[in-house]
């Protein structure tokens, strides 16, 4: 009889997850968590269940504009995935974006809020974007203080409400640059009625379906750069339904992330209002890249534990060699190295969490608001890099079958892989790494979180971890100072640098974790995990012979003698 191999399944993704379950036992309140616990083991059970089948089924549908109606009328209509639409009304039932702002759990609502995003984002195609973008959006205007936008759009933003529901873009990037916003070329000028429009093209608007965004735009007589831009808010369409002086003009054909319909748009005389100041543009709208940014940082782990919980039950189910995957040795042994991958992620997105919603509770202390500082770039961009190399291995555990698109394995690569590149690229992050260190106490708040993390590491298994943890910490902050008067030496080395601190604050939670499994007489898997990323390596600092870099990513075929 033919053989036919029996395909991977998800379990319920809150129960099958021993790490998620051990971590909110140990952050969230007892009462709060037995509370909480039915949701999260609801959302499991549609992440790995109904929602996963239903993506599948969805998998060749993708967004379509339609630029004209049949009678030649300019409409730029956007037909969303039906993924997309079971995706807005779970949002606003289950309150992925709310959560955050009824603060109902004070300082843990943001764990609480992204454990729930982590259960089921894997399997609803990228809505995680446009959320993002609304979580930024909301805390942007409340950070900014502009009290009218606040009592207009944050209840429409944070609703619970399918109807009422709004999600927010975010317009930067421009043919000038994507990372460079200071090169933008939209401007905005006054209207006969002293109303702001704006006028320019926006390269990459992600979720062009969103009903409002926040976007930059350089005001008349304002001078360049990145203080010469304002922060706008923008309402996509008029009262009557049409758009807001807003060309579609075409859906980016991607790589992944292909159910979102990210656009490009001609602002035509779009009426926009000032969030905040005619100025600062740039650093106005900071809070907004925050949230996205720790946005990113959790969609790094949550498609990683995709890709991890496919290839694990599929190890389960595979026979080759005598015996099924899960029990020879060498593929035990990939899977440990992926595994503790994962884990290492997972710690550092939820720390940044952690802050987030300390600091929006007001509770967080001077170092831990140091720490946040610089945790938010080095969480997205060590995540981000990780992920794909997670993705990447686990793909190969299912040998061709992963390549295959049908099987809908080889699509959480590709989804994968915008995640280095959104909300800034390694690069971009590694000198914002630099700048965060430029200010005051966060080479302090660092040191703390690193002297906590050891602190609370008591077990004698623990210790060379531990010292490993302390030496990386001390050898980049000591290689910080001794290229502080040197700017092209630190940017050299940042990407280095910044690896280096996120892979050391990985492994120090790594530890944490593993000392309060310990003691709680948890199985030995977290120990496993810290051993296994320690032996991945985890300090990457150091100078490289500028001269010869130059000669590498200048190479040019040599000329004929």
């Amino acid at each position: 009889m033919a053989f036919f191999q029996d395909p991977p399944r998800l379990p319920n993704q809150y129960d099958d997850d021993a790490l998620l379950r051990e971590y909110v036992q140990r952050r969230l309140p007892p009462d709060l968590m037995k509370s909480l616990e039915p949701t999260f083991r609801e959302l499991g059970e549609l992440g790995g269940g109904a929602l996963w089948e239903a993506q599948q089924a969805d998998r060749r549908n993708e967004p379509v504009h339609t630029p004209y109606d049949a009678w030649g009328n300019r409409v730029d209509a956007i037909e969303l995935t039906a993924v997309w639409k079971e995706a807005r009304r779970l949002t606003a039932q289950h309150g992925l974006v709310a959560v955050a702002y009824e603060r109902k759990n004070h300082e843990h609502s943001r764990v609480h809020q992204f454990v729930l995003n982590y259960l089921v984002q894997g399997s609803l195609d990228v809505y995680a974007c446009p959320l993002a973008m609304t979580d930024g959006a909301a805390r942007t205007l409340l950070d900014l203080e502009n009290h009218k936008l606040v009592e207009r759009a944050l209840p429409r933003l944070t609703s619970r409400d399918a109807k009422a529901m709004w999600t927010s873009g975010q317009w930067m990037t421009e043919r000038t640059g994507g990372s460079d916003v200071g090169l933008s070329e939209t401007v905005a000028r006054r209207d006969e009625d002293g109303r702001y429009r704006l006028y320019g093209s926006k390269f990459f608007t992600s979720a062009a379906t969103s009903e409002m965004a926040l976007t930059l735009g350089r005001p008349d007589g304002n001078g360049p750069g990145g203080k010469g831009l304002a922060l706008f808010y923008v309402e996509v369409r008029q009262p009557d339904g049409s758009y807001n002086n807003i060309r579609v003009n075409r859906l980016k054909d991607k790589l992944g992330t292909r159910k979102l319909p990210t656009a490009e748009l001609d602002l035509e005389g779009a009426l926009a209002t000032p969030v905040a100041e005619l100025a600062n543009g740039v650093r106005n709208i900071t809070s907004m890249l925050n949230v996205t940014r720790t946005w990113n940082a959790i969609a790094a782990v949550w498609g990683a534990r995709r890709a991890v919980a496919l290839a694990r039950d599929y190890a389960g189910r595979r026979s080759q060699f005598g015996g099924r995957l899960i029990e020879l040795p060498l593929h035990v042994d990939t899977m440990a190295g992926v595994e503790a991958e994962f884990e290492g992620m997972f710690h550092l997105a939820f720390r940044a969490i952690e802050l987030l919603g300390r600091r929006e509770a007001g509770v967080a202390t001077e170092a831990e608001l140091a720490l946040l500082r610089v945790l938010t770039p080095l969480a997205k961009l060590t995540t981000g890099k990780q992920v794909l190399d997670v993705v990447s291995e686990a793909i190969e555990c299912f040998g061709g079958q992963g390549y295959m698109e049908d099987t809908g394995i080889a699509g959480v690569l590709r989804d994968a892989h915008v995640l280095p590149l959104w909300e800034g690229t390694t690069n971009v992050l590694s000198l914002d790494t630099l700048r965060a260190f430029a200010k005051g106490g966060t080479a302090e708040g660092l040191g703390a979180e690193v002297a906590r993390l050891a602190r609370n590491a008591t077990f004698v298994e623990l210790r060379p971890l531990v010292a490993e943890m302390e030496k990386a910490a001390a050898h980049a902050i000591a290689w910080l100072r001794e290229a502080a008067g040197d700017r092209a030496r630190a940017e050299a080395g940042a990407r280095r640098l910044a690896l280096t601190l996120g892979r050391t604050l990985e492994l120090g939670l790594l530890i944490d974790h593993a000392a309060w499994c310990m003691q709680h007489g948890k199985p030995p898997r977290a120990l496993a995990a810290a051993r296994r990323f320690a032996r991945h390596g985890v300090d990457l600092v150091g100078d490289l012979d500028a001269s010869d870099a130059r000669a590498l990513a200048e190479a040019r075929p040599a000329a004929d003698a």
